[in-house]
């Protein structure tokens, strides 16, 4: 996944969210819902916003990737 040199705000991460939830597996994305109430650094916001940019799109494979990917940021987000 490439990376890009835009700040994004938790809005954009938000919405983003918003528009992507309903492709996600259910338990991904009831953990999204806490994770964006938890007080994001920009690095933070600019990966979540980057896995969730066109999740619904993404091979099975990709998504199985991304879906790894976002249960680290979860996890890092407790310790």
């Amino acid at each position: 996944m490439g990376k890009c040199n835009i700040d994004h705000t938790l809005e954009d991460v938000h919405n983003k969210y918003q528009s992507q939830r309903e492709y996600l597996p259910e338990t991904i994305a009831d953990q999204w819902e806490l994770y964006l109430k938890s007080g994001l650094s920009q690095l933070e916001l600019n990966e979540a916003f980057h896995l969730l940019k066109k999740y619904d799109l993404a091979s099975e494979d990709d998504q199985q990737i991304r879906e790894s990917q976002m249960i680290q940021l979860f996890n890092s987000k407790k310790s």
